[in-house]
This record gives C-alpha cells, sequence and structure tokens, in this order.
C-alpha cells in the first residue's frame, strides 16, 4: 500500500482530495472529484492510476467536475486477493456503474480513458448510452484483439509463470511500461515514483498481472464475450463527439489498432503525435491536455 510519507511526497503533483467508497465485499474504491460544471470521467489502464490524469484533472477543474476512479487493485484503492474479488472486466466495468452512482454523477458525462480503460469506459457508456456527452480515448481498445496483430513480447512475457513471477516480485510490469511507454522523452524521475508507487509493496501487483491476463486472445477467454458486445454496441455513441488522441509510437496500441477505430467511428475528431509513446499524455503532455481542453470547448454540453 502507499504509505504515508509516500503519498505527502505524491501530493505536489496530484494535490488531490482522497474519497473512497465501498464497492461492495468491505472493498474500498479510491476516487477523486474536484470542481464543478459538467462531469468529466476519467478511467485509467493498466499499470496506472488516477494519478496519470492529474494535469487534465488541474486543466479542467475550474470548468467542469472531474470524476477520476482507481481501479480495484490499484492506485489508492483497496488490493484484495482473488478470493476477494474477481479480476475481469465485467468487473471494472460494474465498479464504474457503482461508483458514479455513489457520487451521484446524474448529469450527461464526458469520457476520458487510456489503455485498458478505453474498455471500461466503454462498457459503461455503452450500457447507458444517454447519459454520455462526449468522447476522448488515447492510445486504447475496446475491441477484440484483430487477428492479424499479434501480441507484444512484453505483454508475451507478463503472461508466462516466468512473467508473473516478475510482475508479482519485482513489479516488472509497471517498471517496463515507464520505460517503453515513453518515446519522446524519459519519463521524470518524481513522475515515474507516482507512477509506481501504488505497486511497490508486496502483494500490490496482484491487479496489474490480472489485467494482462484478461486480455482476450480468444473467444474462449472471458474478456472476449463482454469486449465483442462492447464492440457490437459501439454505433450507439455515433451520435455524440468524439476525439481519438494517439501516439504513433505505442507498442501495443499502434496505428493499425486507431485505423480499427476509424472504421467504427469515421467522423471521429482524431489527433496522432507521431512523437508520442504509449503514455501519450506523459510524454507529450503539453500538446495533449491543451488540445484535449480545447476540443471541449469547442463541444460544449448541451
Amino acid at each position: 500500500m502507499v504509505t504515508p510519507e509516500r503519498l505527502a511526497r505524491l501530493r505536489a503533483l496530484y494535490p488531490f482530495a482522497s474519497r473512497f467508497f465501498d464497492r461492495g465485499g468491505g472493498i474500498l474504491q479510491h476516487y477523486v472529484d474536484e470542481g464543478d460544471g459538467p462531469p468529466v470521467v476519467f478511467v485509467h489502464g493498466n499499470p496506472s492510476w488516477s494519478f496519470t490524469f492529474r494535469e487534465f484533472i488541474g486543466a479542467l477543474r475550474g470548468s467542469h467536475r472531474c470524476v477520476a476512479v482507481d481501479h480495484v487493485g490499484c492506485g489508492l484503492s483497496d488490493k484484495p486477493g482473488d478470493d476477494g474479488y474477481r479480476y475481469t472486466l465485467s468487473s471494472r466495468i460494474d465498479d464504474l456503474d457503482a461508483l458514479l452512482a455513489h457520487a451521484k454523477v446524474d448529469a450527461r458525462v464526458t469520457l476520458i480513458a487510456h489503455d485498458w480503460g478505453g474498455a471500461i469506459a466503454m462498457g459503461w457508456a455503452t450500457r447507458h448510452p444517454d447519459k454520455v456527452a462526449r468522447v476522448v480515448l488515447m492510445n486504447t481498445a475496446a475491441f477484440p484483439v484483430p487477428p492479424t496483430k499479434s501480441l507484444p513480447a512484453l505483454l508475451k512475457l507478463a503472461r508466462s509463470p516466468l512473467g508473473a513471477l516478475l510482475v508479482n516480485r519485482f513489479n516488472a510490469f509497471a517498471r517496463g511500461a515507464a520505460i517503453v511507454g515513453m518515446n519522446k522523452k524519459r519519463m521524470s524521475d518524481d513522475v515515474r515514483a507516482g507512477m509506481l508507487a501504488p505497486y511497490e509493496g508486496a502483494g500490490d501487483r496482484l491487479a496489474t498481472l490480472r489485467f494482462v491476463e484478461d486480455i482476450p486472445l480468444s473467444p474462449d477467454d472471458p474478456a472476449y464475450a463482454p469486449l465483442a458486445e462492447i464492440d457490437s454496441r459501439l454505433s450507439l455513441l455515433s451520435r455524440v463527439p468524439r476525439l481519438l488522441v494517439w501516439g504513433a509510437k505505442d507498442f501495443v496500441f499502434d496505428l493499425g489498432i486507431l485505423r480499427e477505430w476509424q472504421l467504427r467511428w469515421p467522423d471521429a475528431d482524431v489527433t496522432v503525435h507521431d512523437d508520442a509513446g504509449h503514455y501519450v499524455h506523459e510524454d507529450v503532455g503539453e500538446r495533449v491536455v491543451p488540445r484535449v481542453v480545447e476540443w471541449l470547448a469547442s463541444h460544449p454540453v448541451t
């Protein structure tokens, strides 16, 4: 867990009040809820947490209500074992549903999501298309992996017995992603420490591993059917403004995945950063954050 001392050091970059709710079974889920105005809901991926959206929250909380979730097992949320929680895509979508109900987010929301957060956010959105005002997705997918795309080496390793050992004992996946997820620049020491902080303690990395294991590669995998259902319902969001922000040097969600999105949403706005990697909002945040803020201003919620 994140110790009070470590959390205190993070607050300079992440100066937001912590909130918690019981998502069931006594498991406390952490989130931040900053500002007033049209709600913007931030949904992170793996291996990450709400910290990754700190610059967006800082830029938007003067004009929007910013709600950023930490998935169970991630960030400052509780980290139960497999006997206390099912680490699956379906559970994540249910959790987001419960959190937004708990926080009384009743107005139509803007969803900003990255990595696994895209599938989770789109899972919620396709359940409640009438509650969605705008969508911003960054280097993510909400459909099964195309058969022409092979699993990257880092993910293959993480899904192996050796990889499980490296992830659980040495936090190898989060540490590796902080390096290979960037292209234009190196993640600063402070930001890297912030990204890794929730996963540095023994027993803190189960969610990181389970996210990788939940990647559906065939119809027999548990996440395949819910992901295929989400894919079949993405057209329900065609009425709302959508922005796709992409780091072209992503080792997972490459330009081929972006083209898959464009097949589904040919009228979506697209911004590609040729020099950025998977963590596009960390790699070229000085461009991404203003672009998203500007885009939201040009597509006001009515």
